[in-house]
């Protein structure tokens, strides 16, 4: 499959994302008073930098107490929130236009990729109760409403009480038998409800997506690769994608290829820092993850310390085809709290 998200080196990519990344830092140092605030109390460094390791980060989780705008409020038009765990307070990211669009591109151009172009029928494990306040999106109903893009004419397994709408899927299930399907939802939840719930037959080459949700899945002592071997198992679906991204930087999303690795596009970049001393990790050493974005022009997310544990795999050589740094998330930061996006019922 030939890459459009995927295609430059490393070294190239560096290069231009230094460029766009020390851009968007002035721009939320002029627009942002807040961010400015942070930066002459931390004196932390001020663009130009020599490598994306200089780029000052802000902790993911500044989103939960700060409300971090570069725009005027009167521009923003969405606000995304991150569940957390229950009763912890949310993350809040505030999206004008511009940076709704950025998303939205970013986002079909990375997933497309691996799906393909081609709008498949999508069947959502999920309600569509959460996506009913279209300028106030959890988390889990911004990421159901990015992929929705991806298919056509959406069949939402659950009800409001997270209950199986069965009657109502086997009238869709029936004008869709002979053409793949697009499968989306949290991977909790498709382990819970999905799995399940279906008795009969997927049709063939349907691919599932999902992202999300392993910190309940682990708890239960359930894998990736169980998880992919009990859909082939039990439906013989092979293309089954997993995603790592959060809240706070929407559209930068990082796929799982078929080599079970994350891949870093050409709108982001990942830097692993050592949890001693936050200094950059050598290649294969666990560190804190750190998430680079171009994206982000209506809130200071471009550059943020994430709760994540993570290890760089290789850059520019995936058996795959695509160029770009590979990783793999190994687990939380000691005491951070779990994300709850996909954690229900």
């Amino acid at each position: 499959m030939t890459s459009n998200s995927f295609v430059l080196k490393v070294e190239e990519k560096c290069e231009t994302l230094l460029k766009e990344l020390s851009l968007l830092t002035r721009h939320h140092l002029k627009h942002c008073p807040e961010y400015a605030r942070l930066f002459h109390r931390l004196k932390l460094s001020q663009p130009p930098y020599g490598s994306l390791a200089e780029i000052p980060y802000l902790p993911s989780a500044l989103f939960k107490s700060v409300d971090l705008l570069s725009v005027p409020k009167e521009e923003v038009f969405k606000t995304l929130l991150s569940s957390g765990t229950r009763g912890s307070t949310p993350s809040r990211v505030y999206l004008d236009r511009e940076t709704a669009q950025r998303q939205t591109v970013a986002l079909a151009t990375i997933v497309a990729d691996f799906i393909g172009s081609e709008r498949l029928p999508i069947l959502i494990v999920d309600t569509e109760d959460v996506i009913r306040d279209h300028s106030l999106f959890s988390a889990r109903g911004a990421a159901l409403v990015g992929m929705l893009t991806f298919g056509r004419d959406p069949f939402y397994l659950l009800d409001r009480d997270l209950v199986g709408r069965e009657a109502e899927f086997q009238d869709w299930r029936k004008r869709h038998l002979e053409e793949p399907w697009l499968i989306f939802g949290f991977t909790s939840m498709v382990w819970k409800y999905f799995i399940p719930f279906l008795n009969g037959t997927v049709p063939p080459k349907s691919i599932v997506l999902h992202g999300g949700g392993w910190k309940r899945m682990e708890a239960e002592g359930i894998t990736n690769q169980d998880f992919k071997f009990r859909l082939k198992e039990k439906f013989g679906i092979e293309r089954c994608y997993n995603y790592y991204g959060m809240v706070e930087q929407t559209g930068s999303i990082y796929m799982e290829c078929e080599e079970g690795v994350l891949h870093a596009s050409d709108f982001s970049e990942i830097i692993f820092r050592n949890p001693d001393n936050f200094e950059e990790a050598k290649g294969g050493e666990v560190g804190v993850v750190q998430t680079l974005s171009v994206l982000p022009k209506s809130y200071p997310g471009h550059s943020l310390l994430t709760e994540d544990l993570g290890r760089e795999v290789e850059i520019d050589r995936c058996p795959c085809g695509r160029k770009g740094k590979t990783f793999q998330i190994v687990g939380r930061v000691p005491q951070a709290e779990p994300r709850g996006c996909s954690d229900v019922g």
